[in-house]
C-alpha cells in the first residue's frame, strides 16, 4: 500500500496529494451515482408521499456517510497519516469527549431527523402549521433541518431537534379534506331564510369545495344575533387546505354580491350620541 502505482508514491507529499484527489473524486462519483438512482425513485413515487419522506432523507444521507467512509478509508490506507491516527486515538479519551460535547447539537438533529422519517409525524408534501408565524408545506428533511415553504414562497429552516419537539398541526397526514368556517353578517331584519340560501348556492359553485348533491347540504347556522347584526356561520369541506384561504375569500364576495343584488339587508352600525345637558 506505500506505493500505489509508479505515478505516485504514499511516503511523498506530491504522491499523498494525488491520492487524497483521487479517493475524494471516486467517493463524490459513487455518491452521485447513488443520489441520481435515489432521485429516480423518488421521481416514480410522486404520489406516494409516505416512501417518498425516506427516500429523499436518505439521498440527503448519502453524500455524508460517503464522505465520512472516503476520509476514513484516506486516513487507514496512507501510512503516515495511519501512523499518526493510531497515535492520536489511543489517547483519544479527553478529544472524543470534546468532540463529542461540540458535536452535541449535530447529534441530535440527526437522530431527530431519523425519528421523523421513521415515525411520520409529517412527510415531504404535507402543509403543517407550528404557529401562526410557522406554517407551510415541507419541501425537504435533510440530516440537519426541515424545509417549510410557506406561502409566501419563503423557506423556513427549522432545525430537527426543534421541530421533533413542538406539536405540529398537520393538515394533511389522513386526509387532504377540511373543514372551513365562514361568517357573514346580516342585518336585524334580514331575511335569514334567503341570506342562507345565497350562501350555499354560492358555496356549491366553488371549484374547491368538495362536490355534493344539493346546496341544501352545507351547513349553515345563525351563531348569535348581537346588538347591530345577525351572525352566520357556514361551514363548507374543502378538498384541499392549500386552497381554504382562497375558497373563504371568494365565496365572502360572491355572497356579498348576492346581498346587495337580492337586497339582503347588511348591518348598518349604530352611532350612541350624548347628550349634555
Amino acid at each position: 500500500m506505500d506505493k500505489i502505482s509508479p505515478y505516485f508514491d504514499l511516503n511523498t507529499p506530491l504522491g499523498i496529494t494525488l491520492y487524497i484527489l483521487i479517493v475524494l473524486f471516486v467517493a463524490w462519483g459513487i455518491s452521485r451515482l447513488i443520489r441520481q438512482i435515489i432521485l429516480v425513485v423518488i421521481k416514480s413515487k410522486k404520489s406516494e408521499r409516505f416512501g417518498r419522506t425516506s427516500i429523499q432523507f436518505l439521498r440527503n444521507s448519502v453524500k455524508f456517510f460517503v464522505g465520512i467512509f472516503a476520509l476514513i478509508f484516506i486516513v487507514m490506507t496512507i501510512p503516515t497519516l495511519r501512523s499518526k491516527a493510531t497515535i492520536i486515538f489511543s489517547g483519544a479519551g479527553i478529544i472524543a469527549a470534546i468532540i463529542g460535547f461540540a458535536a452535541q447539537a449535530a447529534l441530535s438533529n440527526l437522530i431527530a431527523g431519523a425519528f421523523i422519517v421513521i415515525f411520520k409525524p409529517f412527510r415531504v408534501g404535507d402543509y403543517i402549521k407550528l404557529d401562526e408565524a410557522r406554517v407551510g408545506i415541507v419541501e425537504d428533511i435533510t440530516l440537519r433541518h426541515t424545509v417549510i415553504n410557506n406561502f409566501e414562497n419563503k423557506r423556513l429552516i427549522i432545525p430537527n431537534s426543534v421541530i421533533s419537539t413542538d406539536s405540529v398541526l398537520n393538515h394533511t397526514i389522513q386526509d387532504s379534506h377540511v373543514l372551513s368556517f365562514n361568517n357573514f353578517k346580516i342585518g336585524l331584519r334580514a331575511n335569514i331564510d334567503l341570506a342562507r340560501k345565497i350562501i350555499q348556492e354560492e358555496a356549491v359553485k366553488l371549484p374547491m369545495v368538495m362536490e355534493t348533491e344539493s346546496s341544501d347540504s352545507i351547513d349553515v347556522r345563525v351563531i348569535d344575533i348581537h346588538e347591530t347584526y345577525i351572525h352566520m356561520r357556514a361551514y363548507v369541506w374543502m378538498n384541499e387546505p392549500f386552497q381554504e384561504f382562497r375558497g373563504k375569500c371568494a365565496l365572502k364576495e360572491a355572497v356579498h354580491k348576492r346581498f346587495i343584488e337580492e337586497g339582503v339587508d347588511l348591518p348598518i352600525p349604530i352611532n350612541k350620541v350624548e347628550t349634555i345637558d
